[in-house]
């Protein structure tokens, strides 16, 4: 509590002051504006089929490296999970009493990894990594959950053909509706 007294204390002495927008300022990219090129990156949105996936590559071997840098101080070095949630493990447990949610028994389209990882990590950092890297970290944790080889190619050709261990596991909230439905008439 003492704390955030403070911080408002601060923050009311800055603005008393007329100096909150040279702060803004001093932040490098803050208050720039965004080229388009910036905007497309973040705002890709990629889909289960793998629509929008961007180019790149990587393997488990190369995510290895990867993973222990940016990833294992928060979910362990071996996805058993630390301060963030467990990656690793669980598959078939979902129908037992103590279901363990992972990367390889919960999730239900590798798209979607990858998808996270590139928009969310690492957790202090996000998008701070390459495309590359996201591809190589992605195929590292479907290798460690056995569901692809340690030296299958992960890239947005052979992203979308692996299939998760739940991938029938959800129930589409937004069915398709068929072409040819006959919607009645008001």
């Amino acid at each position: 509590m003492f704390t955030r007294d403070l911080r408002s204390a601060a923050f009311a002495a800055l603005a008393g002051a007329g100096l909150l927008p040279h702060l803004a300022v001093a932040q490098p990219g803050f208050a720039e504006p965004a080229t388009q090129a910036d905007i497309d990156y973040v705002w890709l949105s990629i889909g289960t089929d793998g629509e929008n996936l961007p180019a790149g590559s990587g393997t488990a071997a190369a995510g290895k490296p990867l993973y222990e840098t940016h990833c294992a101080a928060c979910h362990g070095l071996d996805g058993e999970g630390t301060l963030a949630q467990r990656l690793v493990g669980g598959i078939g447990s979902l129908d037992s009493a103590t279901p363990v949610k992972t990367v390889g028994s919960y999730w239900p389209y590798a798209t979607t990894l990858f998808n996270y990882l590139r928009r969310a990590m690492p957790y202090t950092a996000p998008m701070l990594l390459t495309n590359d890297n996201y591809y190589a970290i992605t195929a590292y944790l479907l290798f460690r959950n056995d569901i692809i080889e340690e030296g299958t190619v992960v890239s947005r050709d052979t992203l979308p053909g692996i299939e998760m261990p739940n991938r029938d596991g959800f129930v589409n909230a937004y069915p398709r509706v068929p072409d040819e439905y006959d919607y009645p008439q008001r």
